[in-house]
């Protein structure tokens, strides 16, 4: 029932149950077109069968119960085909094939299908966020370490650290498609013993007929590929987690320096009416909860017995999808957010000035430095500011009518101390460097 609310609907429709078994039945078809242009079985059963793929319904609930009884649902998806081609044809239906070939070749096609949609989302999260860092690249706010306000940043830094690291995953995203889209044929043991002189034709013919990479060998029981794209996508989802995160932290009440965009009946309470809740963080949020969990179980899973997995292969078979779509719902969660992202740049300034001038004590600190040495002018800014702190009165009137401090910075320079633009450091250069990378380009992957 939730499914929904935390994955999109194009995300969802790839894996959906009819669809996998869809992937699962082009395999077969390209199995047998394989074969039959290799001549290990005949053109005619070959057509036979691919025709057959084409028109076979079967009704998922059914398989899935019948799989229960042959521990996988390839079983019972090559009976109901098998009973589908006519007589003369049935004979060649999975043809030198095991249940793992045809279930990890499948998952291999959708994966390239998923990772494609997640790559092109993730560019329009890219674009947003270049937009956005343009736009606030000199907008000063609180930037804050343990929850507390430390010194000024801008809200352009704040996003162009995670537009670089959307990138970084652009291209992790990027390989491990690439990485991924490899034949599994192997047989019952690896061997494609039953295929005898012509394995090795019909494993390229078939690779071909998917548009896959031939691998050194099979990789039934070596599930290291499956594992970096699990491990990509828990990567992807915690970087979303982190801009949601930041996000609501900002949108708090007590905060209240940027906001989700609003919309009607969006954000709302089922009691409270002036609640504005930022439910598009609350979706990235959840799913990088969920993420660490899924990835466990395929590092987990992939220690396995022999020449087939027990209990750890079935173990996988749900946990790529869903993180798949998790990845996906997060995405399109937190790219609305940031096209559409509502930013009070009079509060940020506002919230600047709640300390009355000690979020710049550092600046005052390296001021003082070069004169009295690093340490001692730690210990004086310090004193005088917890005495300022003590008294209510701001820290530039404490510094300007203390002679410790005027003996060395006269009333301008402190002056020009306490103003938050002039303490940003590198921060709009930061910002014009992550702007300067050429993004990640998804229609030149594989």
């Amino acid at each position: 029932m939730v499914d929904p609310l935390f994955a999109t609907d194009a995300m969802r429709s790839l894996f959906a149950p009819r669809a996998t078994l869809a992937r699962m039945l082009d395999v077969e078809a390209a199995l047998a077109r394989a074969e039959g242009a290799c001549g290990v079985i005949p053109a005619d059963a070959a057509r036979a069968i691919t025709d057959a793929c084409a028109t076979l319904d079967v009704d998922a609930a059914t398989l899935v119960h019948a799989a229960r009884e042959s521990g996988n649902y390839a079983i019972p998806l090559v009976a109901a085909l098998t009973r589908h081609v006519d007589a003369a044809a049935r004979g060649y239906v999975h043809w030198g094939a095991t249940s793992q070939d045809v279930i990890d070749t499948g998952r291999v096609l959708q994966l390239r299908d998923a990772l494609a949609m997640l790559a092109n989302e993730l560019a329009g999260l890219d674009a947003a966020l270049a937009t956005q860092a343009r736009r606030h690249r000199d907008t000063p706010l609180a930037g804050r370490t343990w929850l507390q306000q430390a010194l000024p940043v801008t809200l352009g830094l704040k996003l162009a650290t995670a537009l670089a690291a959307a990138r970084r995953q652009a291209a992790r995203l990027a390989r491990v498609r690439s990485e991924v889209a490899v034949l599994q044929f192997g047989g019952a043991v690896g061997t494609l013993a039953s295929l005898g002189a012509d394995a090795a034709a019909v494993e390229r013919a078939l690779a071909a007929e998917l548009d896959l990479a031939v691998p050194e060998l099979p990789w039934h029981t070596q599930r290291d590929r499956l594992v970096d794209v699990a491990t990509m996508l828990g990567s992807l989802i915690a970087t979303l987690g982190k801009v949601a995160r930041d996000v609501a932290l900002l949108a708090q009440t007590e905060v209240a320096e940027a906001f989700e965009p609003a919309a009607p009946g969006r954000g709302g309470s089922s009691t409270l009416p002036h609640k504005r809740n930022p439910v598009a963080s609350s979706i990235a949020l959840a799913a990088a909860v969920r993420a660490p969990g899924l990835v466990a179980t395929m590092l987990a899973a992939a220690v396995q017995e022999h020449e087939r997995g027990l209990g750890n292969w079935p173990a996988e078979w749900d946990v790529l999808p869903e993180l798949c779509e998790l990845a996906a719902g997060a995405l399109a969660a937190m790219r609305a957010v940031v096209e559409g992202l509502d930013v009070d740049a009079a509060q940020m300034r506002a919230n600047l000035a709640v300390t009355h001038g000690q979020i710049l004590a550092e600046a005052v600190q390296m001021a003082l430095a070069p004169s009295i040495g690093r340490g001692d002018a730690h210990a004086l800014v310090a004193g005088i500011g917890k005495a300022a702190a003590a008294r209510g009165v701001a820290l530039g009137e404490a510094l300007k009518n203390d002679a410790r401090v005027t003996r060395w910075l006269d009333g301008a320079a402190i002056d020009r101390l306490m103003d938050p633009a002039h303490y940003l450091g590198m921060a709009g250069e930061f910002v014009d460097r992550a702007l300067a990378v050429k993004p990640h380009d998804p229609s030149h992957d594989c």
